[in-house]
């Protein structure tokens, strides 16, 4: 199924495994690409390019996702490439910080946490609602097939749990738990990035 979609939308030519770029080095989403899309042989970006930035300065998180998506593809002469793009929205500031989550602050995480914590100050929890949004870019360099998945939740008046990264200690979710307090398994079971590869595959499936 999988061949027959890359081969009518991405021109990709008919092999036993399809090799895939992940433009990323962190293992756990590489660990998680694998475990989704087990059609595909995944390779870490830095096994076959250098260190290449590409700016993300689109609007929206699936157009930073196309775009490194494509740009790496490219580079790479047509070699298949996957890649993500991710941030928070705030309700209450307007979708604040968005496309920008990861340039608006030059703190650590924790202290980009805090200065959002003091933004919401005397803010009631039912205006503190936060989405944290995921989108992901499969191409070739010319033709991009994406998904989007998010979760939602609310701002924490404090920081709370241990486990994590990012904006899981201020992240909580209906049940008053903060995504830094769940445990791996349950974190993953809500997973935005893992629903939105999900999403791909089935989607590959679908337009099949």
């Amino acid at each position: 199924m999988t061949a027959t979609f890359l081969e009518k939308y991405l021109k990709i030519k008919k092999r036993d495994k399809y090799e895939l770029i992940i433009a990323s080095n962190n293992k756990g989403k590489i660990e998680e690409t694998k475990e989704i899309l087990n059609s595909f042989k995944i390779i870490p970006m830095e096994e076959v390019l250098t260190k290449i930035e590409v700016e993300e300065d689109e609007n929206t998180f699936e157009k930073n996702a196309i775009k490194k998506a494509k740009v790496i593809a490219k580079k790479l002469e047509g070699r298949l490439c996957i890649a993500d793009d991710s941030g928070i929205e705030i309700e209450y500031l307007n979708g604040f910080p968005g496309v920008y989550t990861k340039r608006w602050h030059n703190g650590t995480d924790r202290e980009r946490n805090l200065a959002i914590i003091e933004k919401l100050k005397g803010v009631p929890k039912e205006k503190r609602k936060i989405k944290f949004v995921t989108a992901i870019a499969l191409s070739n360099g010319q033709n991009t097939i994406t998904s989007i998945s998010s979760i939602d939740g609310y701002v924490s008046e404090n920081i709370k749990g241990k486990n994590g990264f990012g904006f899981d200690e201020i992240f909580e979710l209906d049940n008053g738990k903060t995504l830094a307090e769940l445990s791996f398994e349950e974190k993953n079971k809500i997973s935005a990035r893992k629903k939105a590869l999900q999403m791909l595959k089935d989607k590959i499936i679908e337009e099949d």
